[in-house]
């Protein structure tokens, strides 16, 4: 798939141009190519790293003798510690370049998620979980100005789309294959083993990739404007960003609420076993993934149909957000177990549906020198918000011994979300020039 995109992706090499200087269509397939196949790479590790203390909740807790509130900590500081340290990227990637930042972050969350394994104690266990989220950072903001750069807007879509499946793919490969390693080698072997497995990504990511500005093709296309030092300061005074960052928080609690807590709504709400509640929490995630690979696939054919890309996605992002909150609320009144799992399902398709859309309005939006500040600052406020949705699920699991009030306030933040994107986030509230 990746192969064909690149082949397909860009309209003057479908129409026979040179636009590569010289060195031929097939090299610049080649680069595309590359970076779109070691961003899903990367994402599936990243995605594996997020899902393994929700894999392993049940049974860290019974180890360690951790609440459920506690539990929601060590889940949301990774989130916080993810959310701010989206801060420090707005400008550092279009300085330090996507190679070095992603490179890096990936080392420090692969380390971080090494030593994970030996913690004995609650207080480095959050220590691990903090610096796991800072180093899984830059992935996203990395992606989107990487994609930004590779793809042209025929074909940016479904690059994206493509990059933004390695999360449901990696989720939906998490639950069966964790579990089978934690129970064969203890929960302490599966995170040694993720580390191991991140740092040779990172090895893979800091040799082959390159930015399009540092090849030949960079004749391709004008060089875009420097940008500014203070590029949040440009962002922040547009009403569009902040309808942006409230309705990605939508978005993002119920990504959260699912990613963290699934296994252990299985299994102590549905009474499902440790293994069984690892083949039947993929099939959510699996949704996730065709929500996300659909969004990409619509969103190129009604732009071919001359469509604004930002009318496209922000119908895609209100329409998907709508369908899941009423999804994730049906959950909660579900009878049996076959129906709380297909309206997970359906609830996680069309949030990851919207969300895929919402990285596209990231890219319609904004003019490429700000598209990397863009998308740092809406992860950043997205993750504020979405951050408490592990912890305020696990106090309110203690409290009632229930998820049904949990997944009834995912529900209405999920709602507010899309009225931020349907009225906030209008893009004629977007007031930057563009090249």
């Amino acid at each position: 798939m990746i192969r064909i995109l690149a082949e397909k992706g860009d309209p003057a090499i479908a129409a026979g141009r040179d636009i590569t200087g010289g060195l031929g269509s097939r090299s610049l397939r080649r680069h595309q190519a590359i970076t779109l196949g070691l961003l899903f790479l990367a994402g599936v590790v990243n995605f594996l790293d997020r899902a393994s203390l929700s894999i392993a909740n049940t049974t860290v807790r019974a180890e360690m003798h951790l609440s459920a509130t506690q539990m929601g900590w060590l889940l949301s500081a990774f989130s916080l510690a993810y959310g701010i340290a989206q801060l420090p990227l707005i400008g550092l990637l279009d300085r330090a370049g996507t190679r070095a930042v992603l490179g890096g972050g990936l080392i420090l969350w692969s380390a971080a998620q090494m030593l994970t394994g030996l913690v004995r104690s609650f207080a480095p266990f959050i220590l691990l979980r903090v610096l796991l989220g800072a180093g899984e950072a830059p992935f996203y903001p990395s992606g989107v100005r990487s994609t930004r750069e590779w793809f042209s807007s025929a074909a940016r879509a479904r690059a994206t789309a493509i990059m933004s499946s390695s999360q449901t793919i990696g989720l939906a490969v998490a639950p069966p294959v964790l579990t089978w390693i934690m129970l064969s080698l203890g929960w302490r072997a599966m995170f040694a083993v993720l580390g191991a497995s991140g740092l040779l990504v990172a090895l893979a990511w800091i040799a082959l990739h390159r930015a399009r500005s540092e090849t030949a093709f960079a004749e391709a296309e004008p060089a875009p404007p420097a940008v500014p030092e203070a590029a949040w300061r440009v962002l922040i005074r547009q009403r569009t960003v902040w309808g942006m960052m409230l309705g990605w928080g939508g978005i993002n609690y119920t990504v959260w609420l699912y990613l963290a807590w699934l296994p252990g709504y299985l299994q102590e709400q549905r009474h499902l076993s440790l293994a069984s509640s690892g083949w039947v929490a993929a099939l959510p995630f699996l949704a996730g993934a065709v929500g996300m690979l659909s969004s990409g696939v619509i969103s190129d054919r009604l732009a071919r149909t001359g469509q604004p890309l930002t009318t496209i996605h922000r119908r895609n992002i209100v329409g998907g957000m709508i369908v899941s909150a009423s999804s994730t609320f049906l959950v909660a009144h579900s009878q049996s177990t076959a129906q709380a799992v297909a309206g997970i399902s359906m609830a996680i398709f069309c949030i990851h549906f919207a969300g895929t859309s919402g990285w596209g309005y990231v890219q319609a939006v904004s003019p490429m020198r700000y598209v990397a500040s863009l998308g740092a600052l809406q992860n950043f406020a997205g993750f504020m918000i979405a951050s408490a949705a592990p912890v305020l699920t696990g106090w309110l699991l203690d409290r009632t011994h229930s998820f049904n009030l949990a997944l009834g306030v995912c529900s209405a933040v999920t709602l507010l979300g899309a009225l931020s994107y349907a009225t906030i986030a209008a893009p004629a509230g977007m007031r930057l020039e563009r090249e």
